[in-house]
């Protein structure tokens, strides 16, 4: 486990300009924590590429002295990638049978440009299959533990990344979030969770749940490591052509500008605080935001009136993109081949055979979204929810004419224990309906550890801000992090 001291990216780097640690000790200590833990984090450790990669940080601290920031900003961190996001000869499974053992030929941009400003990566991080879930509990290798309370879930579903950061098995993580998938570990597990705008980083290298609502984001232990970790692998790229060409800003250097509390308006929203939120959950997050008016910030009590379709629209887009993306998976072109199938006279049967890899979550979601996109529905469902969708992004376009950014809760309660929902898919998916509205709108959203209920269970506070204001989120996250988490 990495000690207490060394945490933060700035605390390590400082240690290593100090000759107390190297980056060789460091992967070291990381990799033999990761290996103890019995939280199930993670499905694959990468152990060569890790000291390869920490030998190359120790050569460069001994040629210049000083860890270079500006050229290497991640030199020597030890960082975790959640198991859908692929590196060339590494085993990238998304929690799935149906890609056991697939090995891919090539890295993604997000996490080639981690790579090449220093980064060390521990391993792949368990998750809920192909991303579908909230809880960690539908990964085909087994549940992820909660980082200090066992017995409950991480939040899903990229909840192997969250715990890792929280358990001290990495520095900073890298997740997906389609629905709520970082925000929503994040506030569960009491470490810091970025959803940056849609486009703001590139998903080349992610395996595909739903294109026009994934984004990668990062897990940090405070806003200026995701701020660290955001300037890093952000920015256009040539590979996605849904990246955005607009100019990344440097998110570090933004955190150092002092923020106008007075010239800031904060956005409440009503439908964020419904009857359906736990008592807790919301005098929390209003103690947050109550410390926020006391430093001059100016309350606006907002609407965003079509939230309440939010979770019935994401749950007809998310599966029919997912329906689309997840047809690859034949075990012609991709998944696996199980000798059982070759023996089948029939196409049917070769794909029921093959299909059959996949878990109870992902197969409902497919005949889902089949279903939304088939003949005679595409009209009443797909693009009915897709006027919807307009509809939702239109409320937040309103709402930021009257305030800077939206402050309230994550999710509308704490972790819950193993298996507590996982006979109710409906109760599962109301669970999101508070992240859920920021993909839609492509918005950039962050989770912000803000207090505890009575069992010690963490409680995270949410910003959001417009789209490409990722600066905003930094800043004010950064700011209340300071001064009252």
């Amino acid at each position: 486990m990495l000690n207490e001291k060394y945490t933060t990216i700035t605390a390590i780097h400082d240690a290593f300009d100090r000759k107390e640690l190297s980056p060789v000790e460091l992967t070291r200590d990381t990799l033999a924590a990761a290996k103890a833990s019995k939280h199930n984090a993670y499905l694959t450790l990468l152990e060569d590429r890790a000291m390869e990669a920490a030998k190359r940080a120790d050569q460069i601290l001994a040629e210049t002295g000083k860890v270079p920031r500006d050229r290497f900003p991640l030199l020597g961190i030890p960082l975790a990638i959640k198991d859908n996001l692929v590196i060339d000869g590494v085993r990238t499974t998304c929690a799935s049978k149906m890609l056991e053992n697939y090995i891919p030929p090539y890295t993604g941009t997000a996490v080639d440009r981690l790579e090449k400003a220093g980064a060390v990566f521990i391993g792949k991080t368990n998750m809920d299959e192909f991303a579908m879930g909230g809880s960690n509990e539908n990964s085909a290798f087994g549940p992820v533990e909660h980082p200090t309370h066992p017995g409950y879930v991480p939040g899903g579903s990229s909840g192997g990344s969250a715990t890792a950061v929280r358990a001290n098995l990495c520095v900073a993580a890298l997740g997906s979030d389609t629905g709520g998938s970082i925000r929503q570990p994040a506030s569960y597990c009491g470490v810091v969770g970025l959803k940056p705008t849609y486009g703001r980083v590139s998903r080349y290298g992610l395996v595909a749940f739903a294109s026009s609502l994934d984004q990668i984001g990062p897990f940090a232990k405070n806003v200026e490591d995701a701020a660290t970790v955001l300037s890093v692998m952000g920015g256009h790229d040539p590979l996605d052509s849904t990246s955005s060409s607009r100019p990344l800003e440097n998110f570090v250097a933004e955190l150092k500008k002092p923020l106008d509390w007075k010239g800031l308006r904060v956005g409440i929203p009503k439908e964020y605080f419904i009857d359906g939120v736990d008592a807790t959950v919301a005098k929390t997050v209003r103690a947050a935001i109550a410390w926020v008016e006391k430093q001059g910030a100016k309350l606006v009590d907002i609407s965003l009136p079509n939230t309440p379709y939010a979770v019935s629209v994401y749950y007809i887009v998310a599966v029919s993109e997912a329906s689309s993306n997840l047809a690859r998976f034949d075990g012609v072109r991709f998944g696996v081949r199980p000798p059982d199938a070759m023996k089948v006279g029939d196409i049917a049967d070769f794909y029921k055979k093959v299909r059959a890899n996949f878990g109870p979550e992902v197969k409902r979601r497919i005949i889902l979204g089949t279903f939304a996109l088939s003949s005679g529905y595409y009209d009443a469902y797909f693009r009915k929810a897709c006027q919807v969708r307009r509809l939702l992004k239109n409320d937040f376009d309103r709402a930021f004419k009257d305030c800077d950014v939206i402050l309230g809760p994550i999710a509308p309660s704490t972790a819950f224990k193993h298996g507590e929902k996982a006979a109710d898919p409906l109760k599962m998916y109301l669970n999101d309906i508070l992240t859920i509205p920021c993909n839609l709108a492509g918005l950039p959203g962050m989770s912000l550890p803000c207090g505890k209920n009575e069992q010690g269970l963490p409680i995270g506070l949410q910003v959001i801000a417009p789209q490409f204001r990722d600066d905003l989120v930094l800043r004010v996250g950064h700011a209340i992090e300071k001064g009252y988490v």
